[in-house]
């Protein structure tokens, strides 16, 4: 098992809320309106799935070449709100062969300042070296 740096990520706020709303076209209004999320039962407004999962694949890309990407999977299990500072940490777990071609499978985790998990994935890269 190899450990990959840990990406971490400033504290998310509203505005990167309302400009990754802009960005990805999801105007749900529970990312950007505090009185929908919170009438929603939210507790205030949430980040987008994607966003969380964009992090991860900024981590991702930061460990590995993006051409080398051959599979990446998520599972959100948390939500997560402004204020929020999220860490990527995630290692490699094996090495295996799949189309003639040597791979890396590994683990990333998204978690919060007090170990929330709010994202989990698998990824298999190409070993190019």
């Amino acid at each position: 098992m190899t450990t990959l740096p840990q990406l971490q990520k400033p504290k998310i706020t509203h505005t990167q809320l309302v400009r990754y709303a802009g960005a990805s076209g999801d105007f749900n209004p529970i990312h950007t309106v505090v009185p929908v999320a919170e009438q929603a039962g939210l507790g205030g407004v949430i980040a987008h799935g994607m966003l969380v999962m964009g992090f991860a694949g900024q981590a991702l890309s930061q460990w590995f070449p993006r051409k080398d990407l051959r599979q990446f999977n998520v599972r959100f299990t948390k939500m997560s709100y402004p204020g929020e500072k999220l860490n990527v940490t995630g290692q490699v777990n094996e090495e295996i062969e799949e189309n003639g071609e040597a791979r890396l499978v590994g683990d990333l985790i998204v978690k919060n300042e007090v170990e929330e998990i709010k994202l989990a994935g698998q990824f298999v890269v190409a070993k190019t070296n």
